[in-house]
This record gives C-alpha cells, structure tokens and sequence, in this order.
C-alpha cells in the first residue's frame, strides 16, 4: 500500500476492523492532503478537523461495526450539520450556523463514518458548476483548469483528488452524475423517496434526492445503503430493496435488455464527439457482457423543457434571502430568483402537472426495459469560468441547459440513474455515461455497474491524476 487514500472506502473500514489502521490516522492522512492540496482542488468550504478528530477518537474507544465504520465521507453544504456552519454556496448566508442535523447526516454518524468537513456547492445548488462567493471554484482532478461540475462540485473535487475516500451529494437536475462524469466517478441518484430530507427540507415536487459519489461501486453502494431511510412526514416513500446494495454490488445482474438513445430532448444541445464515442464504447462494452442493446427514440420531447424551466426558477426562491443582502447574490442566481418571483401558482401547477403527464408517458417506454443508457453530459468538462463568460445570466442559463440536456428527465419521473466512469479522451478528460433503471430498482443498476466494473478491472485501472500521488 503506497498512500492510505489508494484505499477503497470499504478497504478503509476492513482496516480499522482487523485493528491495522486507526480512524484517527485515516483522519490525519486527509486532512494533511486537504492543508496541502484543496487550495487547489477547492473541494472544501468549511473543514471541520478537531471536530473530525475527537469523533475518530471516539470511534477507536467503540467496536468497529458495519462496512464504513472509521470511515470520513464529508457532507455537502446544501445539508444541515448541527453547530457547522452552512453557507448554501451563497454569501448571503455567511453568518449562519445549523440547528439541527438533517437525517442523513445522523444517519452517516450512526454508521461509524467520520465527517471532515462541508464540500463546496454552488449557490443554493442551482448551477452545474461550482464556482461561488465563498469558496475557489471546484476543479477537477484530471485538469484544473476544468470546472469539478456541480451541485455536488466539491464532493466529487474531493473524491477524485483524493481528499475523501466517498462522499455524501445530492441531485436535483443531475447534481450528482454531472460531477461525477467531470471527476471520472461513480455517483448514484437513488429513486425519488429513497432518502429523507427531514427533519427540515421539503421534498415537494420530489426533484432532489441525497445520493453517494465515489470511485468504485461497491464503496457508493455502502453509502447508499447507510443513507436510505425514511421519516414519518416525507411525501414520497421508495419500494423497499431486498438484501441492501451492497449485496447487490457483490451479484450478477443476468442478461438485460437495455434501451438507448443519445438524442437531446433539449433545444440546440449538440453532443460532442468524444461524449458519443464514450456511449458507443459503453454500449459495445454492455453487448460484449451478453446484454440486448436496443436503440429507441428519446422517450421524452422538447416540450418537457419549457415546464422543468419554470420549476427551476420557482426552486432558486426557496432559501429566503434578506432585503439588505440581495446585493451578494451571484448574478445567475438573481436572475433566476427574479423569474421564479414571477411565476403564477397555477402556472407552477400546470407546469407540474404537465411533467407528470409526460413522466406517465415516457415510463411506458422506459419500464420495458431493465436500464437505459444515454451520456450523462453532452459536452466533455468545461474550463472554469465557461458557463459564465460574457457575463450574461440568460447566456449561462442556456449553456448550463444544453451542457446538463440528458440527467433532469429522471429527476422529472424520480427514476434512479447512475454515471459510469467509461471513457476518458486523448487529452486525459474523463467523460461518463448514463444508465436510468425502473423506479426502485437501484439494485438492478448497482449490479449492472459492477459487472461493467469488474470487466474493465475497475474504472480507473491503473490510471490516476496527476495531483493523486502529490
């Protein structure tokens, strides 16, 4: 073993249980490499080190317990970690400290993990890039100068950079699988209902959902399953998983009949070269595992576009900002505010009913099949600072659409999806690809990838960024 962090989140936990490794030196180990290497990565807005410390102390004094035990997985800043500060990615909330703990965070303390920290995200976690008031922008590993994606920008910045074994993100339009693709990972969207947001956040419309980013299968599948549960209040409830997802990483999937497209639903989103041979090698890769590739036409239409749209707008209102601090928004995130100040309540319920309708529509299509494989993002990782040249927030808003035209749609119908890090281009990007499964089938998926996984021997062989050995 060279570095403790070429360990697998899961290879971590084994450690401390044979009593090899303690969690306080895992912990010392990262955030060591934090000090030295996040200036920049810009994975982390706020880090949490003696906190970190005293709970690995307090871990070496228990009996170690479950997969992730002495594990640390930081916490995106769109959750609440009592008495940590969180700034939502906004300069508006600078002063503020948590309340309370969101369930999933006491759900990652009561599994043995350790948090190091909050990772950075865009404000309110409205961008597919991360780039703030509060923290640097969050870059990817395998070229810095290129945008980590977001919202879950600086969980997956960690990851790649090896900054945190896994990580705790969240997805509301792709928010998980868009960094995941830009940082070479796997990430994972669970079905809508899989995770609470309680005791606080509102589930609503049922867009978002927590999820695990990390670099191997098996390690996400962990965290999802320390992640699901369920509270009373919450609006929408998964069907329940036999077995856990970890077991179903540890399976074989059987021979799958997998639909896929890679046409656009949005207006003017073309893909990119090296984004279309990355989902033609994952549907030659998936043929060659015995699986039926079957090509279908995108099963939703530019119509849903419009709807999601206003919904957008209508979600950058939902933090309240105060009068005299308007002035410290960024300027997409103003724009946006303004449009969603703007929209009438029955054109917000029509829009909502108009996407469900669509939704009914497209999952006849998609639920005769076992997965659905389009590309994750339609264009390879963008330099920071991209979405936002020129200075015009209409300009950003319609890069970020035609840039992130492919995840939303199971944000829309609450379907579980996965990235696969498949492909990475002559220059050293990464570039992921998509897999969609039927509502609460994450297993079905988890399995799939695995399989993918292990035919590949591992998603990053031997390859690794530069900044990982410094």
């Amino acid at each position: 073993m060279a570095h403790l962090h070429d360990l697998t989140a899961i290879e971590q936990a084994e450690a401390v249980r044979r009593r090899e490794i303690s969690p306080v030196e895992i912990v010392r180990h990262y955030l060591e490499r934090i000090e030295r290497l996040d200036p920049q990565v810009g994975a982390y807005v706020t880090v949490t080190a003696e906190r970190a410390l005293d709970e690995a102390r307090a871990l070496e004094r228990g009996e170690p317990d479950g997969p992730l035990y002495g594990v640390p997985i930081p916490v995106k800043d769109l959750n609440l970690v009592k008495d940590v500060p969180i700034r939502f990615g906004s300069a508006t909330y600078e002063d503020f400290v948590a309340p309370v703990d969101d369930t999933v965070v006491e759900r990652l303390r009561e599994a043995g993990t350790v948090m190091l920290g909050k990772t950075a995200t865009p404000e309110f976690g409205l961008p597919c890039y991360t780039e703030t008031y509060v923290s640097p922008p969050s870059r990817s590993a395998w070229d810095l100068t290129r945008s980590a994606g977001g919202s879950s920008g600086g969980a997956a910045a960690a990851v790649a950079a090896g900054l945190a074994p896994a990580a705790h993100g969240s997805d509301g339009a792709g928010s998980i699988r868009i960094p995941a693709s830009v940082c070479g990972l796997f990430g994972i969207k669970p079905t809508r209902g899989r995770i609470s947001f309680a005791p606080i956040v509102p589930d609503l419309a049922g867009m978002s959902t927590n999820g695990p980013l990390a670099r191997t299968v098996a390690d996400a599948a962990a965290l999802l399953d320390v992640m699901t549960q369920n509270t009373p209040g919450d609006l929408y409830l998964a069907p329940p998983v036999e077995g856990g997802f970890l077991e179903a990483a540890r399976r074989e999937p059987g021979r799958l009949r997998i639909a896929r497209y890679a046409t656009p639903v949005v207006p003017e989103a073309e893909v990119e070269p090296d984004v279309l041979a990355a989902y033609e090698e994952a549907a030659k890769t998936l043929a060659g595992l015995g699986h039926e590739i079957v090509d279908i036409a995108p099963p939703f239409t530019a119509d849903v576009v419009p709807q999601f749209v206003t919904l957008w707008y209508t979600f950058a209102c939902m933090h309240p900002v105060a009068l005299d601090k308007h002035d410290r928004l960024r300027p997409l995130t103003a724009f946006l505010r303004e449009r969603g100040h703007a929209v009438r309540a029955p054109d917000f319920l029509q829009a909502q009913a108009a996407l469900q309708l669509a939704t009914r529509f497209a999952l006849h299509v998609t639920n005769a099949y076992d997965a659905v494989l389009t590309p994750t993002v339609t264009q390879t990782p963008r330099p920071v600072g991209w979405f936002e040249e020129g200075g015009d927030p209409q300009e950003t808003f319609e890069r970020m659409k035609r840039f992130a035209a492919f995840p939303a749609i199971y944000n829309v119908t609450g379907q579980p999806a996965v990235n696969l890090p498949l492909h990475w281009t002559p220059a050293g990007l990464p570039v992921g690809v998509m897999l969609a499964g039927r509502v609460g089938e994450e297993a079905t998926l988890i399995s799939l990838s695995a399989q993918v996984e292990a035919a590949r021997g591992g998603f990053w062989g031997t390859r690794r960024p530069e900044i990982w050995s410094a």
